[in-house]
């Protein structure tokens, strides 16, 4: 007799890997560089959607209301251009071959993609939701004088947090390429696994607070130091030494985890490092990173209390990178941990990642 699951895998296999890692195997489309809804000087808008082996491409929604017809070009990509839109706010989706879907290239589609979950009956895993006190995740807007731009981030503070005076630690939590702040809290169940593991008395209480990194790596690390922190420092009660900071990151915010720690090596006591490593194609990345850990090693050395490095085993994208770096961190003498799992560069394995690190911290 089958057995009804309760579902919840984890598996986001990298539909970002190209947005990771330099030449991530996949061949360039138009769709790469797609602009799929523009607001035109004359006032209407164009449409358009990459869908080389559809037979018909509509709209529908809200913008339907203007009607519309779709011409394909040679290069596979429908477009439409609606004529004299009034400026608002639409709902839209296209329909291809009589199948609404939504937008591919909307900014914020990782936000909606479904997310099931895959467990046995009977049994319970770590990020699941629970019959615990929950904290609260905030989404937040802040001014970033870095990008110019207003940007988001998420904010998760622990259950009691609204009726405390305590200043707590703060640990920042990047994603992956492809992903954004909603990353974490979303398919990476942060919430949740935090929820549980201050239930169960396994980590002391803390803000962790997850940035959108889906910016220039170096722009980021910017961000983070200048607009980030002192947001974060001003408008949340926590402690603000590098005893009481934390930081992590996965596969391409694993690299801004890097760049920021050797930008700023008294800026964290805790950091891990996910999924990452410099590009073994790269000669100038390793000379550069060698150069500056020869410049850190000692401050680093006395300010990081835990400097992890985990991966996703052979099958991790990132392993040999990894496993690469980590000869250069040997030879300048820089002190770490190293651990991994199988998993591959998978959200399977991060879940853990965060699971295993934040019980350590600020301890």
């Amino acid at each position: 007799m089958k057995k009804i699951f309760s579902l919840a895998v984890l598996l986001l296999t990298c539909a970002t890997l190209s947005a990771q890692f330099p030449g991530g195997g996949r061949t360039p489309n138009p769709n790469a560089n797609l602009v799929s809804v523009e607001a035109n000087a004359d006032g209407s808008a164009t449409f358009r959607i990459y869908a080389p082996n559809a037979q018909n491409v509509g709209l529908s929604g809200d913008i339907a209301a203007y009607g519309t017809k779709f011409e394909k070009a040679e290069n596979g990509v429908w477009s439409a251009t609606v004529p004299n839109v009034a400026a608002g706010a639409y709902r839209y989706n296209f329909t291809v071959d009589g199948i609404t879907v939504f937008d591919p290239k909307y900014p914020r589609l990782n936000e909606i993609k479904p997310v099931t979950e895959i467990v046995p009956e009977g049994q319970e895993m770590f990020w699941q939701q629970k019959d615990v006190p929950h904290g609260a995740v905030a989404q937040v807007y802040y001014k970033s004088s870095t990008m110019g731009t207003t940007r988001r981030m998420h904010v998760w503070t622990p259950a009691g947090y609204n009726a405390s005076t305590d200043a707590l630690p703060v640990f920042y939590l990047i994603h992956g390429g492809g992903d954004n702040d909603a990353s974490w809290p979303g398919v990476g169940k942060a919430g949740d696994i935090l929820d549980n593991l201050l239930a169960e008395g396994k980590m002391v209480p803390m803000v962790v607070v997850m940035p959108d990194g889906s910016i220039a790596t170096d722009k980021f690390v910017d961000e983070l130091a200048n607009d980030i922190i002192p947001y974060i420092e001003k408008n949340y009660r926590v402690k603000t030494d590098s005893a009481n900071r934390a930081l992590a990151g996965l596969s391409m915010g694993g690299l801004e985890t890097m760049e920021s720690f050797m930008a700023h090596p008294d800026l964290f006591g805790y950091i891990n490092v996910m999924s990452s490593g410099w590009f073994t194609n790269d000669k100038k990345m390793y000379e550069d990173g060698e150069k500056r850990l020869n410049e850190i090693v000692d401050t680093l050395n006395k300010t990081a209390k835990l400097l992890i490095f985990t991966q996703g085993g052979p099958a991790d994208i990132a392993y040999e990178n990894g496993k690469a770096m980590l000869k250069v961190f040997d030879k300048c003498g820089v002190k770490y941990e190293y651990s991994e799992m199988d998993g591959g560069h998978t959200w399977y394995v991060w879940r853990h990642d965060l699971y295993n690190f934040a019980p350590r911290l600020f301890k």
